[in-house]
């Protein structure tokens, strides 16, 4: 029997890796001089983007917002735009501004560029003002994407000057402040003239001021912007696969010469900025820098007896991302888990084979490139790969403080230390500090577990004894626990229904649940017959105590009874609390028997725990279909969680619990059944795909049963499949996996083997039961 892993199913992120385009429009226009960002959207939203801002950098950040409201929802912000233009202007007097759309702007429509045009007829005086639409709606990407995005609205919409000229235009990705000051002074030290676009380093790292300023006193100006359509070069860092690149609009619209070129993190990639300026310059290399190359090379050989420990989770924005991949594989830290939450496919490209020549050096099998992740996902992935090191934001501290994995913070944001804008990994002496960081993290966890083992195995060897002798103690006297593969193998061989050459072991069904919280449209939910034989049927419904008085009698009476099946007449753990009331009797009565149950598995996962607890060994689960457009022909409805759900609403509500349910119990241990009523025209040619999920999933067999018509039901006239195409689909699925042939669809409170049913032979009266009960 095979296990699976349990992988629940969700249809959300958990604490996406990732924040919203808005905030990466407002970091662009804070590299702009004298520029104020507007967002068109709720306050809540710039709120957001202020709070991230101010706690990464440790300065005032100025955001407007044109505040719609309901009304602006309904009837268009066109007025609450005009009005907060205006009041920005009059306010702060900027000379470009940057508007950005959010989420609800982009739902409802808004049309901006107009909005803007509009504004300029009504106040002609402000025509100076360079007013700037972004299109950046939270849900149409990440704050990377906002960045660009905003980067090529701000070329795109000012009116560029094409005169040639000497400077070198430098676009920028994301990065810390001291990052961009460490670029902009090299190209100074090369004196070569250059057009740093954004420049954040003086406006969100400012020098202490008693006066408050409200615009960006410093960054790249608007003449500056103009000047870049004439420039002599455009140098673009960070990743030449960048699809929003503000080089290749230069490039295409000016036909300024473009190069992108790698950040310079890490000794190959700063060697290949550095002789880029000398030849644009004409100026060697300068002694000072060869000196801090010959420094940094020297660090590489000391750390790297510790990085070649390194088992990295590597996660943020794309380019951070594809910049420190780079440097862990030049150094010997080998990323096991690269992470990003913007849609990159081309990333796993870019960086596939550094990855993979430093695995096949360290003969790891297996590592994961994924984007549009979580740190849910990112934590799986990290444990799946036993990381012991973490770099990235400090989003990714909830993993470090779970795994105590270290995590060396780079990137945006970081909310947890002071200092965040100044953290620098660039060129040689960014790369060093970074690479330092980097190894001494994995040294820091290697001390850690290194004492911790020693401890373990020499001084706590007789405490641990005990204190698992007093676990198991303690796990005899409260739970019940599932039994040891050999007598699951047991208990299987000797149970009527999962081994048909067992047909003379007896079971009982007790029927202690009469509620169902599912609406199958070949079930009718009257269950009081003495005269029908089919699931679901009883002739009463037991308490807890009577059905334990019920199961006395019967082990008196039947030879080799030894297995307990509830199976309805509703639906196990829609009645959970008597089924386990049921199943605790018996079990402190009778250490011995076969627990088992039959579901339609809504309810599973949240009791599938429980089952084990309470020795459960062999469940069933009623899935009719795998494909919710097909599920939702079978379910009239499905009752969850307090509501109502229709249709494929209903199905997928269903088949995602099912098939959570079912992993948690196989791979457990637990030996499940899946039944498959046969409806033909309905789910007939769909079955083997049943059979098929039943089967990866690691279920021991399924039981496809014939249809029976019953009147009432909404199916009472659906032809009934005949016996030779029950037999063909169960012939065609029987390589797949275990094939149950011998069922006899049993009532709700069969006692007996299957070949005979002595239900009738036992009163039900409470009198009946509770004199045995009690005596």
């Amino acid at each position: 029997m095979s296990k699976t892993k349990i992988e629940p199913l969700v249809h959300l992120n958990s604490n996406p890796c990732k924040m919203c385009m808005p905030l990466g429009s407002v970091t662009a226009f804070y590299g702009i001089r004298k520029s104020i960002s507007i967002l068109h959207g709720s306050q809540g939203c710039s709120t957001y983007i202020r709070r991230h801002m101010a706690t990464h950098y440790n300065e005032p950040i100025d955001i407007a917002s044109s505040s719609l409201t309901e009304e602006g929802t309904v009837f268009g912000g066109e007025k609450n735009l005009m009005i907060g233009l205006k009041n920005i202007i009059e306010v702060y007097h900027p000379e470009i501004i940057g508007v950005s759309t959010t989420c609800l702007a982009e739902t409802i429509g808004e049309d901006v560029p107009a909005m803007i045009e509009k504004f300029y007829h009504a106040y002609p005086e402000y025509k100076e003002i360079e007013i700037i639409p972004v299109n950046s709606p939270g849900y149409g990407g990440t704050q990377f994407e906002g960045y660009y995005r905003a980067l090529n609205s701000i070329l795109a919409n000012i009116k560029m000057d094409t005169t040639p000229n000497e400077y070198i235009n430098v676009i920028l990705p994301p990065m810390s402040p001291e990052d961009v000051r460490m670029i902009k002074e090299t190209f100074e030290a090369f004196e070569i003239p250059a057009i740093l676009f954004p420049d954040i380093s003086d406006n969100l790292d400012r020098e202490y001021s008693k006066d408050y300023e409200k615009l960006p006193a410093h960054g790249t100006s608007i003449e500056e912007i103009k000047r870049m359509a004439g420039a002599r070069m455009t140098i673009e860092l960070g990743m030449s696969f960048l699809k929003n690149s503000p080089g290749r609009y230069l490039s295409d619209v000016y036909q300024v010469q473009y190069l992108p070129l790698h950040l310079p993190v890490g000794i190959r990639d700063t060697d290949i900025f550095y002789e880029l300026l000398s030849k644009l310059s004409g100026r060697p290399i300068p002694a000072k820098l060869k000196k801090l190359r010959g420094r940094y090379a020297d660090s590489m050989i000391d750390a790297h007896k510790y990085n070649s420990d390194g088992r990295a989770v590597v996660f943020g924005e794309p380019d951070f991302v594809f910049s420190t991949i780079r440097l862990c594989a030049e150094n010997g830290v080998m990323p096991v888990v690269v992470a990003t939450g913007s849609v990159v496919p081309e990333l796993k490209e870019a960086i596939e084979k550094e990855i993979k020549a430093l695995a096949d050096r360290f003969m790891i099998r297996a590592y994961d490139i994924v984007d549009d992740v979580d740190f849910k996902t990112i934590e799986a992935l990290a444990v799946k790969h036993h990381a012991n090191l973490m770099i990235g934001n400090s989003d990714g501290r909830r993993i470090e403080e779970e795994l105590h994995i270290p995590l060396v913070r780079r990137g945006f944001p970081i909310h947890d230390r002071v200092g965040g804008q100044r953290l620098k990994s660039v060129l040689y002496d960014g790369s060093l500090t970074f690479m330092e960081e980097i190894a001494n993290a994995v040294l820091s966890r290697k001390e850690v577990d290194f004492r911790d083992k020693l401890y373990n195995k020499y001084f706590k060897q007789e405490e641990e004894s005990l204190l698992e002798k007093t676990k198991k103690e303690t796990v005899i006297r409260t739970v019940y626990v599932p039994v040891d593969r050999k007598k699951m193998e047991e208990k299987t061989n000797t149970h009527p229904c999962y081994n048909g050459c067992a047909s003379e072991s007896a079971r009982i069904h007790l029927p202690v649940a009469p509620k169902c919280n599912i609406q199958c449209n070949y079930c009718v939910r009257k269950f009081d017959c003495p005269n029908e034989s089919r699931p679901g049927v009883t002739s009463h419904v037991l308490s807890p105590e009577e059905a334990f008085a019920r199961y006395k009698l019967a082990k008196e009476k039947v030879k080799n009874l030894n297995v307990v099946g509830i199976a309805g007449p509703g639906d196990t753990l829609a009645n959970f609390e008597s089924t386990r009331k049921t199943l605790e009797l018996i079990r402190e009565y009778d250490p011995d028997v076969t627990f088992c149950l039959s579901t339609n598995g809504l309810r599973l996962p949240e009791y599938a725990q429980d089952l084990i607890a309470l020795g459960v060994t062999h469940v069933t689960v009623t899935m009719n279909a795998v494909d919710i457009r097909i599920g939702a022909k079978i379910i009239q409805y499905v009752k969850y969680n307090g509501m109502l759900f229709e249709g494929e609403s209903a199905a997928a509500i269903l088949l995602s619990n099912q098939l959570a349910g079912l992993r948690i119990l196989t791979a457990a241990g637990i030996i499940c059944k899946v039944n498959i009523v046969t409806l033909k025209g309905i789910n007939d040619q769909h079955i083997p795909e049943i059979v098929k999920t039943a089967k990866e999933i690691g279920c021991y067999m399924t039981n496809i049963m014939p249809f029976i018509q019953v009147k009432g039901s909404i199916f009472e006239n659906l032809e009934a499949t005949s016996a030779q195409d029950l037999a063909e689909l169960r012939k065609e699925c029987s390589p797949v996996m275990k094939q149950m042939t011998h069922c006899k669809q049993c009532r709700a409170d069969a006692v007996g083997t299957l070949n005979d049913d002595r239900f009738k032979e036992f009163d039900y009266s409470e009198a009946a039961c509770e004199s045995v009960y009690n005596g």
